[in-house]
């Protein structure tokens, strides 16, 4: 009692010892546990992020060093690197940073939300619905908009397509709550509904408008600008902040509707709140780089390992997705004589992840 070990037959001062307790650290009215493993964890994963992310600037047809790139960046390189890499090939290992931070963040939030790791953006239909309207937007338009389709349009087309089609399944798996096989039936039937208008807009339209709105459904990184950049990496940004806002009042949603709402947590307010942020996180992902498959999905599972977590911890999923994105964007431009699309090593490495996942539940 009291923090304390009592022996059975009575107990003297020598016979009490202190029950170790999870350090915790408090600023203000702020307080949190500290765990040095998942900070440690957190911590590599960040290097080893920025280590794949400065092998592949490195890595075309005019080959720099690991240590030129680094002293480019640092503001200490000479002028030809300085031009290959700032204003070539930066701005897209940047968004690759950005798109698998902004993916590995919102599956966490949606497999915390459903209670299951199975639910990601790619399975409730966010990226479905964000390649419906974009393909929509490309088909129908075709080349007469292609400067709008190509900038502003294509982007927030898929940013708005991604809301709606969150908001749909939300409001459709909602009987008075969230009940998270709920939602990830609604968000499956939802998917193959996208699915089938994008297949539909895609055979109804012209070849050449086929051929731009299938390079973007792939996913991939190519031609990406320093506004595509700002406008990702700042949405991101305030994103992810209100989610670390709203975590703390998260955390009791995991043991209960009841036990959240007797310790004074307006649990269906935060839960709307994250979900809402998670789909807004999605859409900025698909709108900056296409609907990249399975990133959302596989980040969150293995940062809870690496963690041991039995959450999926939200800062160590944006660290793993984006770890993810840029090591397969890697892999993509080097392991084969040509250039694939980075959304093809992803599903390459998701599809079998996704089986090990359904395997493993059908076991439990």
């Amino acid at each position: 009692m009291n923090g304390a070990e009592v022996k059975p037959g009575g107990a003297t001062p020598a016979d009490v010892r202190p029950v170790a307790l999870a350090p915790g650290v408090r600023f203000g009215r702020v307080s949190f546990v500290w765990r040095p493993w998942m900070v440690c964890v957190t911590l590599l994963l960040g290097a080893a992020t920025f280590l794949v992310f400065c092998l592949s600037i490195g890595v075309g047809d005019f080959p720099i060093g690991l240590p030129q790139v680094v002293a480019t960046i640092l503001g200490r390189g000479e002028q030809v690197d300085e031009f290959v890499i700032m204003d070539l090939r930066m701005p897209r290992a940047l968004i690759g940073v950005v798109v698998g931070v902004a993916l590995g963040v919102a599956g966490a939030i949606t497999q915390s939300v459903a209670r299951n790791p199975l639910a990601s953006p790619d399975i409730l239909g966010i990226t479905g619905g964000a390649g419906a309207v974009a393909v929509f937007l490309v088909t129908v338009t075709g080349g007469t908009t292609a400067a709008v389709v190509n900038s502003v349009g294509l982007s927030g087309a898929a940013l708005a397509g991604g809301l709606g089609t969150g908001l749909l399944v939300y409001f459709l798996a909602w009987r008075r709550g969230v009940d998270g096989f709920r939602l990830i039936l609604i968000g499956i039937s939802v998917s193959a509904v996208m699915e089938a208008i994008t297949t539909w807009l895609l055979v109804q339209a012209d070849i050449r408008d086929v051929a731009r709105a299938q390079a973007w459904l792939i996913g991939s990184l190519d031609n990406r600008s320093w506004d595509d950049i700002r406008v990702a990496l700042w949405c991101t940004l305030v994103l992810v902040a209100v989610v670390a806002g709203a975590a703390f009042q998260f955390k009791p949603l995991h043991l209960g509707d009841e036990v959240a709402a007797g310790l004074g947590v307006r649990y269906t307010r935060v839960r709307a709140v994250l979900l809402l942020c998670g789909v807004l996180l999605a859409g900025v992902a698909v709108s900056a780089a296409g609907p990249v498959p399975f990133v959302a999905l596989v980040a969150p599972q293995v940062a809870m390992r690496l963690v041991r977590c039995p959450t999926p911890p939200m800062v160590a999923s944006g660290m793993v997705g984006a770890l993810l994105l840029t090591g397969a964007d890697l892999v993509a431009r080097t392991a084969l004589p040509i250039t694939l699309p980075v959304g093809v090593v992803t599903a390459v490495i998701g599809g079998p992840f996704l089986v090990y996942l359904l395997v493993r539940a059908n076991v439990r």
